[in-house]
């Protein structure tokens, strides 16, 4: 069985860009009783919006840019070590656009938590919203899953669906989709940091069971306002 032991939990988030991900963390963690605080965010590049949301919660930042040509396993190893100075119970990594590497995933095995714009494991990779309406699904969704050394081939922890209409674009569709990655993100970074699990092989279970076609149902209807009730 596994758990978080800091109450609150505490959350290093690292980000490349806007930071809306993080905005959702950094507004949950403001309620006492959401169990996680945000210590610190991380970023591999200056100047970003992420950062401007870090600062306007009073949550310390740092930068960590990867300059090409330069020696990628030291810069993992200084990421590493950035990032164990705030002692994380958790590691988000929440937009965060580089792989980490073998020292960082041996030092945060087990406690490092992505997100991904498609029900994994179909569409891995940069473009899932993409590559989803290409193969014409109908449904897609969002994962929540712990990252290991491949890409996008962590146990998923949670996943939301997203329904699919007919004229949809990779824009539409993907909009949609943030909507649903973020609220999953919240909700799953609240379990671990409350609650229990355990992992038996690939499938991680809950102490806090659910119904999942309660869950997944609620979430088509919040983020399509097309979908119709199919549980009644």
């Amino acid at each position: 069985m596994f758990g978080v032991p800091s109450s609150p939990a505490r959350l290093v988030v690292l980000i490349s860009g806007s930071g809306t991900l993080l905005q959702a963390l950094l507004e949950a963690c403001a309620d006492p009783a959401y169990g996680a605080q945000v210590v610190a965010v991380g970023s591999d590049r200056v100047g970003i919006a992420g950062l401007e949301r870090a600062a306007a919660y009073d949550v310390p930042s740092f930068v960590h840019p990867y300059r090409k040509g330069s020696d990628r396993v030291a810069w993992d190893a200084e990421l590493t070590e950035l990032v164990a100075a705030y002692q994380p119970d958790l590691v988000i990594s929440a937009g965060f656009m580089k792989l980490v590497g073998e020292a960082f995933l041996e030092r945060f095995d087990g406690r490092i938590i992505n997100t991904h714009p498609a029900l994994l494991p179909s569409f891995p990779g940069m473009h899932g919203p993409r590559d989803a309406l290409a193969y014409g699904v109908k449904v897609s969704g969002a994962t929540v899953f712990l990252i290991d050394s491949g890409v996008d081939t962590g146990v998923i922890l949670d996943q939301a669906a997203v329904e699919v209409v007919d004229d949809d674009t990779v824009e539409t569709l993907h909009e949609r989709i943030k909507v649903a990655e973020r609220r999953l993100l919240v909700e799953t970074t609240r379990r671990l940091a409350t609650g229990e699990w355990r992992l038996e092989g690939r499938r991680v279970q809950w102490s806090d069971s659910r119904g999942t076609d309660s869950h997944h149902a609620m979430n088509l209807k919040a983020i399509n306002p097309r979908a119709t009730d199919r549980t009644s």
